[in-house]
Formats: structure tokens, sequence, C-alpha cells
């Protein structure tokens, strides 16, 4: 067996957790830098509006790759559980019938996004001012579906194994990549959104095929032709475990459209300013997001492994971790948030004075309900790891009727406040719902042992 992979079944669980999240913090740091410059570039060189089309996409882009994204993580909890179980032929079926479901999925979703993009723009009342804009940098993004579908698989294979540290690479290159052909193709070659969303594509290519060249290497992972010839049996355990997770984005990306498009009703300045602070909540989000991919390769070994013991030990450990993170985040985006946003922003001073305001209210009350984030991560990755993806599924409808009851109430009864609250109120819905999952869950598993 490769040195690269790692056995998670033995070994102090906060330990191993801690220092498996540590790679994927950085690799997803670098992401969310090469986002951030996107926006820093764009927002310096062309100007707010130019800011206001990249930044308002987020919600959009964000709900079509993850329905990809969320397949990519259910597939890869097969093969934690496979590899946990030392099962390295079912390891092996399990990823080629992996490829073979991923590339159906991204033929139909691209399919459909490039036919719905318009009319879905309409839908969201995006201004007159950004549409073309908006538009053109989703085609280009949502071109290179292909490329980002075939990052999450490899790299989620990887993580299932036990290697952290090769997605680490890939991103880091990627982000380096894409830091130097936003400033080529925007600020040099004058491009614009166009130049920014290309710069993307490369880089997530890039990024891709680290990963992909790493797996061949992996003895483990060698797939044969055999592989993938379709398997029914095995392409429906792994739907039942990817599925769920792609609609459990896609509910959480249908609420966050419509805030999206409630935002849009504020005006142009205040979608400015919103926007420009939810380039940065991917940044407040990133130690969480790494934390539950841990968490997920974790839980999922030890499952595989059926030792639930150490599953329920790796979440006690992981509140504890998560719990620390989202303080610190807190603290940091309280002290330097107004700061952080001005960088993004080259305009008019009235212009930009409005839109940091709105920007950094956002922030501050975004940092006030992270403890709630991070416990969701926590216990809806333990539960996706364990092989439920149904509970995590609902917790996203959660979100979705807390983020648009929300959304739409809120605002009405202390304005635009409303918006702000409308997101972290989401979080707690779902927080509480994933606890009282895993709980539920936890005793018919064992249950089911001692009967």
């Amino acid at each position: 067996m490769s040195t690269r992979t790692r056995d998670m079944t033995v070994g102090s669980p906060g330990r191993l957790i801690f220092s498996f999240c540590l790679p994927i913090i950085a690799g997803n740091m670098f992401q969310q830098f090469y986002s951030l410059v996107d926006t820093l570039v764009v927002g310096r060189v062309e100007g707010v509006t130019a800011l206001a089309a990249v930044s308002s996409a987020g919600w959009l882009d964000w709900c079509v790759l993850s329905l990809a994204m969320g397949l990519a993580q259910g597939f890869a909890i097969e093969i934690a559980q496979r590899f946990g179980a030392g099962d390295e032929k079912g390891l092996r079926r399990a990823a080629g019938q992996s490829l073979l479901l991923a590339g159906t999925a991204v033929v139909v979703i691209e399919t459909l996004v490039q036919l719905l993009l318009r009319p879905v723009l309409n839908l969201l009342q995006t201004p007159a001012e950004t549409f073309p804009l908006t538009e053109m940098y989703l085609r280009i993004l949502f071109g290179g579906l292909m490329l980002m579908m075939g990052f999450n698989l490899f790299s989620g294979f990887l993580r299932s194994v036990g290697d952290s540290r090769t997605p680490l690479i890939a991103m880091t290159t990627a982000a380096l990549c894409n830091i130097g052909l936003d400033v080529l193709f925007v600020a040099v070659f004058r491009w614009g959104v166009a130049g920014v969303a290309i710069a993307t594509v490369l880089s997530q290519g890039i990024s891709c095929t680290i990963c992909l060249i790493a797996l061949i290497r992996l003895p483990v992972m060698r797939i044969s032709r055999s592989d993938l010839r379709p398997d029914p049996a095995c392409m429906r355990r792994l739907m039942a475990l990817g599925l769920p997770i792609s609609l459990q984005n896609a509910t959480i990306s249908i609420g966050g459209l419509v805030l999206q498009g409630v935002v849009n009703g504020f005006g142009f300045i205040f979608m400015a300013g919103y926007s420009a602070a939810s380039r940065l909540q991917g940044l407040v989000e990133v130690m969480g997001v790494s934390l539950s991919a841990a968490i997920t390769a974790f839980a999922g070994q030890n499952m595989g492994a059926n030792r639930l013991d150490r599953v329920k030990q790796g979440l006690r450990h992981s509140l504890l971790i998560g719990l620390a993170m989202s303080a610190l985040i807190a603290a940091v985006i309280a002290l330097f948030g107004r700061g952080i946003l001005s960088l993004f922003v080259e305009d008019d001073p009235a212009v930009v004075e409005q839109v940091l305001t709105f920007g950094h209210r956002f922030l501050l009350v975004m940092s006030a309900g992270l403890p709630g984030l991070y416990v969701l991560f926590v216990y809806r990755s333990t539960l996706q790891g364990m092989g439920d993806t149904f509970i995590p599924m609902l917790s996203g409808v959660a979100e979705l009727v807390m983020r648009i009851g929300g959304a739409l109430l809120l605002p009405l009864l202390i304005g635009e406040w409303g918006v702000y609250f409308a997101e972290i109120s989401a979080w707690i819905g779902a927080a509480v719902l994933l606890v009282i999952g895993y709980y539920y869950r936890l005793h018919r598993i064992e249950a089911a042992k001692t009967n």
C-alpha cells in the first residue's frame, strides 16, 4: 500500500482529524485567495459594475457546481468505507463506476444550464447594468464544468484513502496560476470579466490534471477495464450516497438564489456591498469546509472498519476544533473586515463608502453566526461519513425554508438587516436538525447491534 495513503482507523482521533485537515485548509485557503483576487482585480481595474457582475454570480455559480460536487462527495464516501474495510477490489470497482456516473452527469448538467441561464438571470431580477457581464462570466465558467467535476472527484478519492497532501499541491498550483492569469487577462489584456472566468477554468484544468496523475500512481486506485463496465448494483449504491448530497446542495442554493433576488431588489449599491462581503464568506467558511472533508474521511474509514466508538470520539474532538476555529475567524472578521473589503472597490468615493458600509454590516452579522455554522459542518460531515446522506439532505431543506423565510419576512420588519440575518438563521435551523438526526442515527445503529 502506498505511503501516500493513511489508515485513520488507528491513532488519536483528534490528532488525526486536525493533522489531516491542515493541508486541506491550506489548499482551500489558496483556492479562496484566488477567488478574492478575481474580485480584487475586477473591482480595482474594471470598477463597481464589473465587481457586482462577478460577485452576484456567486449563488448561481455555486448552485450549478454544487450538483456536480455533491455527486463527487457521495462517491468519495464509498471509497473511504471500502478503504477502511480493506476491500481494494470493491474500492476500484466503485472508482470506475464513479467515473461513468460523473461523466454522464456533467453532460446532462452542462446542457441544461447553458439552455436555462438567461431565463434564470431574468427571474433573479439581475440589474440591466450587470446582466450581459454576468451572463458571459457564467457561460464561460460552466463551460469548464467537466474540469471542475474531475478535480472534485479525484481529490475526493485521494482524501478518502488518506492523501490530503496532493489536493493541497493541486490547489496551490492552480491558485498561483489563476492569480497570474487574472493579472494578465484583466489588467494587461483588458478582457474584463471574461478574462477572470477563463483564468478560473484554465486553473481548474491544472488542479484536475495534478490529482489525476497522483491517482494513477496509487496502486490501490489502479482501475482496470472491468471496473469501467457498468455495474447497476454498484451504481445504485453510489447514487444513493451522491444524489442526496447533490439535492442538499441544490436545495441550499435555491434558498441562496431567492436571497440574491431579494438583495438585487435593494438596488445596485447594496447588491455590490453584499456581494463583495459574500466573496469573503468563502474565506470565512474555509476552515469549516476543510474540517468537514477530514471528518467525512475519518468517519467513512471507521464505519467501514466497524469502529463506531471512534466515529463518536471523532465527532467530540471535531466539535472542539470547529468551535475554536469559528471564534478565531469571528475575531479576525470583526477587527479587520472593513479594511479587507476596501481592497476590492475602486470607484467614486461616495459610492465606495456606501458599498463598504453595507458589506461590513453583513460581515459583522455573519461572524456572530459562525459557531452555528461550524456545528452544522461537524454533524453533517459525520453523518455523511457514516453513510447517511438523507438526514443532511433534510438539513438542506431546513436551510431552504429558513433562508427563504428570513429573506422574505425579515426585511419587512428590520429592512436591510433582515437580509443579513436570513443567512445565519438558515445555518442555525440546519444545525439543530443535524444534531437531532445524528443522535437518532446513532441510536438506530446501536440498537441494531444489540438485537
